[in-house]
């Protein structure tokens, strides 16, 4: 019966098919197109490290806090976490399809602050990493040295130096990680009957190298001097603070204005 007024009346068919194909044209460039529709739930990961535990005291002392204030977070699904024995954890919190994932992220993220205090100091200098992700994997590029020049190690920091930011900042791209990462650092042997001869810990030992590894500002060479450096009052010129018997004294060890500038 529908059909029928139609076919009757062709050239407003036509003309109507004319009008929904025109505004189907101009709505293509406002509407969005996903080429992926977004079928898997969104994702965001809690990545903490406490270097030299074991996974069960990861699992007791880092997980526990954080799984505790996480659960019952906004939109979730489900939640699990992986500790291993090198001294890291991960837990990846999954939530419902067509949340928005900043969102999820900052609600974790408030939730992680309140764990924090409980966790051990070490986990809290090296810092608790709350970032969304997708576990579906985009895409996967391989480096490698065609002569063997370079190896393993030296790849894999150069990709970290040079590549990993550059991908991370991508559009579309959530994270970027490295397979395999071998990056140059330092492992040190202590030797317990040295410890217990010099009365030490394996802590005092790490705070050392952490007090001496430390880049300081040097200045330059071949740097002209400044024309008008800047000068801060003295003790003696400061009359109307301190009294006359103390400026006397420090006046004859704290330069003037005048003496600075002509020394």
């Amino acid at each position: 019966m529908f059909s029928k007024f139609f076919i009757d009346r062709p050239v407003l068919a036509a003309v109507i098919s004319i009008v929904i194909v025109l505004a189907g044209i101009l709505a293509m460039r406002a509407l969005p197109i996903a080429q992926y529709p977004s079928i898997i739930p969104p994702e965001v990961t809690i990545t903490a490290s406490y270097p030299g535990a074991s996974a069960q005291t990861i699992a007791e002392t880092v997980a526990a806090p954080l799984e505790q204030q996480i659960n019952g977070v906004e939109n979730m699904l489900y939640m699990r976490s992986t500790s291993t024995g090198s001294g890291t954890l991960t837990i990846s919190v999954t939530f419902g399809i067509g949340t928005n994932p900043d969102q999820n992220t900052i609600n974790v993220s408030n939730r992680v602050q309140r764990a924090t205090p409980l966790l051990p100091a070490e986990v809290q200098r090296q810092g608790v990493v709350v970032q969304k992700r997708s576990s579906s994997i985009l895409q996967v590029l391989t480096m490698s040295s065609p002569n063997g020049r370079y190896d393993t190690i030296f790849i894999g920091n150069y990709a970290l130096i040079n590549l990993i930011d550059d991908l991370r900042r991508t559009p579309g791209v959530g994270d970027a990680s490295l397979f395999g990462a071998t990056d140059y650092s330092m492992r040190i042997w202590l030797r317990p009957d040295k410890l217990a001869q010099y009365s030490l810990t394996p802590g005092d030992i790490a705070a050392a190298i952490r007090e001496q590894n430390a880049q300081f500002a040097a200045g330059r060479f071949g740097e002209e001097p400044q024309k008008n450096p800047t000068t801060s009052p003295t003790r003696s010129q400061r009359k109307d603070v301190l009294p006359t018997h103390a400026t006397s004294k420090t006046s004859s060890c704290v330069p003037t204005n005048s003496e600075a500038r002509s020394a």
